[in-house]
């Protein structure tokens, strides 16, 4: 009951933030596939590194590569702390336009998890704060210099196991994420976009996992009267190292 409460209100939760904004939106589907490896270097620390491609699908296109590295330190069982720094290179926003070129963005990224245990769910609190630096680029081309951005995201996630033997298991993945901007540059678009995120994940063996899963992101554009609503199916291969 607790695990269908907390799946009911992140639903809610997306459909008044979709509510408040305007309807000239563009729809577009998407297959995000993703490498995510995890490195137990002992109890406490760990390297987490993530490579993602995002392509659009009618038409297929390019549109996004990622290439994530931070560092973990496990402060408690319920409380990790986590830095590192990320790539994005963007092909385009729009699969019936192709630029030619692809735009470059840098990030630093902090975070500050929680965890809690409500029954037989485990809820995750996610407190993100992104330095983002992306190049500057006109309709045409790439051009000199780069640009400022922050973003503040904040994500809740339940997750919940059907079945479990050994280091075999299946469960369930449900989260909500909000993303706000901020930083002198941003004017029209402090709401940056909104996820909901439904996924099953297999456990293989100790060191290896599947998931796969639907993600819907609504997005504000720059000028605050556009939109995104991508539809997003994603697979990922989850490989666990521990030394």
């Amino acid at each position: 009951m607790k695990f269908l409460n907390i799946v009911v209100g992140i639903v809610l939760f997306s459909v008044g933030v979709k509510a408040q904004t305007e309807k000239n939106v563009d729809k577009q589907t998407l297959l995000w596939t993703r490498y995510y490896n995890q490195l137990e270097l002992n109890d406490k620390w760990s390297v987490h590194t993530e490579i993602d491609n995002r392509i659009f699908i009618n038409p297929v296109m390019q549109n996004t590569f990622v290439s994530r590295i931070q560092l973990r330190d496990k402060v408690t069982d319920k409380f990790d702390l986590g830095a590192g720094l990320a790539y994005f290179s963007l092909a385009t926003q729009d699969p019936e336009v192709k630029n030619g070129f692809h735009i470059p963005e840098y990030r630093v990224q902090q975070d500050v998890t929680v965890k809690q245990v409500l029954g037989k769910v485990n809820l995750t609190h996610r407190y993100l704060l992104e330095e983002r630096f992306v190049r500057n680029a006109s309709k045409l081309a790439s051009e000199e210099g780069t640009t400022f951005y922050l973003r503040f995201r904040y994500r809740i996630q339940g997750d919940y196991t059907f079945w479990k033997k050994a280091s075999k298991y299946l469960k369930g993945i449900i989260y909500d994420e909000i993303m706000i901007n901020g930083g002198n540059k941003i004017i029209k678009n402090t709401f940056d976009q909104n996820r909901v995120y439904a996924a099953v994940q297999v456990g293989i063996t100790p060191s290896v996992a599947f998931e796969l899963g639907y993600l819907n992101s609504f997005q504000e554009r720059s000028n605050g009267v556009d939109y995104f609503n991508r539809d997003i199916i994603r697979f990922s291969f989850i490989h666990k190292i521990k030394i």
